[in-house]
């Protein structure tokens, strides 16, 4: 699976994307970014306050609790605003 991380999320990380393989058990968004803020302390800070993140599973906005059953990209990005 490829991960895309946008703005400060990239930022924070300190990648654009990056593949993934994350094991069997992780099926939601939610626990793709519980898994992912294992992965380093740059990962750990970008999700530390998840209210400030977005995400969209095959480009399509969803909510945290989605599933990411055979998903080929998950992104990541703070809420956007206009005007």
């Amino acid at each position: 699976m490829t991960v895309l991380y946008f703005a400060w999320v990239k930022e924070k990380v300190g990648l654009s994307a990056e593949t993934v393989t994350p094991p069997p058990e992780v099926i939601t968004v939610s626990q793709l970014m519980d898994w992912l803020a294992e992965r380093s302390p740059s990962h750990a800070a970008a999700f530390a306050d998840r209210t400030l993140i977005k995400s969209a599973v095959e480009q399509v906005h969803v909510d945290h609790s989605a599933r990411i059953d055979q998903a080929r990209e998950v992104a990541f990005f703070p809420p956007v605003t206009g005007g």
